[in-house]
């Protein structure tokens, strides 16, 4: 699994719960997901993830026409950020708009909201993961629109849960570094959410995330993440994992549907545009961070990529103009 780790430490994982809740049966929220939050955080340009955890009672969550049931322990993500509903017990008039109804609690931080019908206690968090959405595709595509897991199944649920628990009702008191705490425990929560999911999925899956299950795929994946910018070859590769190149390629083609070396260079070029985008190095500075000696083919290789040269690419994400230099004239 060190390559999840490697790759969720390139996106710029930013996690935070904001929403504390309990709810009594029959009651039913709709939540407009990432389009509702959006405006409200410093994270332009990012992808929300969005999750609730439950900590007490039952619940149900729908996208459309699908539905997953929820017990204690259970967390369910949507990894686009859809609008969704939540809800326990017969559905009485329209789903109440959550971010309409509680706006003015979601203002006071973490204090337990209560609201519903009186009957059966439903407690649950929730949160977002706010993350590079160029980089996080790696991951994010292999995942279904919505998904449930139960976290606290597993090895470190309860610990995860408890402290959860804990670090939301330290929150709302005057503890200082508290708000840090729970956003920590929101990031450990998310990964030890894929890693479950990862564990569940069926022997036949194919896909990035499935592929980590294979201990060659998921070390020759860490190795081009951890060093992206190295001369790698296919058989370098081969020979640092123990395949032999043939099978090596095997193993990419079945999870990945690509070559090594074109998931390499896929890799490479979400960074350099991840780097002209937010940073201020030069085409030749970003070139060489993802390994490319020469300009003109990592130009070349970007094109193919993003359908423009690097510094027009700069220029249409950043709305910088691009001044062409002309020749020094010839002497006489």
């Amino acid at each position: 699994m060190d390559v999840l780790s490697e790759v969720l430490s390139t996106v710029r994982l930013r996690g935070a719960i904001f929403f504390n809740a309990e709810f009594s049966a029959p009651w039913c929220i709709s939540s407009s997901g990432a389009a509702g939050i959006e405006p409200h955080l410093p994270f332009p340009n990012a992808h929300l993830i969005m999750f609730h955890f439950l900590t007490e009672g039952r619940a149900y969550a729908r996208l459309g026409e699908l539905r997953v049931d929820l017990d204690a322990g259970d967390i369910v993500v949507l990894p686009g950020g859809d609008s969704h509903l939540l809800g326990n017990g017969p559905l009485r008039g329209e789903p109440v708009d959550s971010f309409r109804e509680f706006a003015a609690s979601l203002a006071q931080g973490l204090r337990a909201v209560k609201f519903g019908g009186g009957g059966e206690k439903t407690k649950f968090v929730c949160g977002y993961m706010a993350c590079d959405p160029r980089l996080a595709d790696v991951f994010l595509s292999g995942l279904p629109r919505l998904l449930r897991v139960p976290v606290a199944a597993g090895p470190s649920g309860k610990w995860i849960e408890n402290s959860i628990r804990f670090s939301v009702d330290a929150s709302t008191g005057s503890n200082e570094g508290s708000s840090l705490v729970v956003g920590k425990l929101s990031e450990v929560l998310f990964v030890e959410t894929l890693r479950s999911y990862i564990s569940l999925l069926p022997k036949e899956q194919t896909g990035w995330l499935a592929g980590l299950r294979d201990p060659n795929l998921a070390k020759a994946l860490a190795l081009m993440h951890r060093d992206p910018a190295r001369d790698w070859t296919v058989e370098a590769l081969a020979k640092d994992v123990g395949l032999s190149r043939t099978r090596l390629a095997e193993r990419f083609r079945h999870f990945l549907g690509m070559s090594p070396i074109a998931y390499l260079t896929d890799w490479r070029m979400r960074i350099a545009a991840d780097a002209l985008e937010k940073t201020d190095k030069s085409v030749v500075e970003v070139a060489m961070d993802v390994g490319y000696n020469s300009e003109a083919a990592f130009n070349r290789a970007f094109k193919r990529a993003y359908n423009a040269p690097p510094a027009q690419f700069r220029q249409q994400k950043k709305g910088l103009r691009v001044v062409e230099l002309s020749p020094e004239p010839a002497m006489a």
